[in-house]
């Protein structure tokens, strides 16, 4: 019998060619209960990617197109006085639904950006001193382009935090390319694609991957990354308690996906770059590389232990 992770996967594919890794980090972020932040060059499909999620899933689905003169209360709403019933009333803003993508949310001013803060740390909204809950499963989908600065507000390292991950596309192969071509000739797949699975099977599958078995020693490898990232060269602001434990929660789902009741290693070397790279504060300007190299150089650093990881 197909699985909800199994069909989803199979839903993307039919859009996405050659960017499997990507939508296992994608469902292994969603899952997990966190958020993405997607950098890369324009054209890559970025926004492709999140539509083909939110299709595939019976669940809302909200845009904000990021501008500098966007405003805080334009993505969480706010409220206004309706003169046929004489009071105010709150007008909900794209925030409340299930799936947000906040499209290239580095050309919004710093304001505007942190209006997501509460959202995605506490699943809230609060206005004018009222708190609302958004309804889950909520997941944040931020796209962001590295190569153009102008105009632009970088995330704050605050804010970076947030993401469970930063992930980017792979560029396809040739022959990628040209079934690119013969997929979208004469056909649209995105508009075709129908919902496979349901949020209330989210909801399940986020509550199950946090029963996915840890063994204490893959624990200490992972808190051995965090507390090595903060002596280590060239880094001035290593991996937060956040971070570690982001780590831990990538690592049971990436495990859930693939079809697995605990974390091995492998599941670690997977997701660790796509987690820690953006948490790194590196001396000097480095940009997205350079904190890449510093996430793998870490990983490397550190010695992998060897345990039965099934063993209870």
């Amino acid at each position: 019998m197909q699985t909800p992770i199994t069909a989803i996967k199979e839903n993307i594919a039919k859009v996405l060619v050659g960017q499997e890794t990507v939508t296992d980090l994608l469902l292994t972020a969603l899952i997990s209960g966190g958020h993405v932040l997607v950098e890369d060059v324009p054209g890559m499909g970025k926004t492709v990617m999140a539509r083909a999620l939110s299709r595939s899933i019976s669940a809302k689905f909200g845009r904000v197109q990021f501008t500098p003169d966007l405003l805080p209360s334009d993505v969480t709403g706010l409220n206004f006085f309706d003169q046929q019933q004489s009071e105010f009333v709150f007008q909900p803003g794209p925030v409340f639904c299930n799936i947000l993508l906040a499209d290239e949310i580095n050309r919004a001013t710093p304001r505007t950006q942190s209006s997501l803060l509460e959202c995605m740390a506490e699943g809230t909204v609060t206005v004018d001193g009222v708190t609302r809950e958004l309804p889950p499963p909520f997941f944040v989908i931020a796209t962001q382009n590295p190569v153009e600065t102008l105009g632009t507000y970088p995330l704050p390292e605050a804010q970076l935090d947030r993401f469970l991950m930063r992930i980017s596309m792979a560029p396809p192969t040739p022959e990628q390319e040209v079934a690119i071509l013969e997929r979208f000739r004469a056909a649209e797949p995105l508009a075709e694609l129908q919902p496979v699975c349901t949020q209330e099977e989210i909801l399940a599958l986020q509550r199950q991957s946090r029963e996915v078995f840890v063994h204490k020693v893959m624990m200490g490898y992972i808190a051995s990354l965090s507390q090595a990232s903060r002596t280590m060269k060239g880094v001035e602001l290593g991996i937060s308690p956040r971070g570690t434990l982001a780590l831990l929660r990538a690592c049971q789902s990436y495990a859930l996906i693939q079809g697995r009741d605990f974390v091995t290693p492998e599941d670690v070397k997977a997701v660790a770059v796509p987690v820690i790279a953006h948490r790194l504060d590196l001396s000097g300007v480095t940009g997205t590389a350079g904190q890449k190299k510093a996430a793998e150089d870490l990983l490397n650093s550190v010695t992998v232990p060897t345990e039965d990881w099934g063993q209870r």
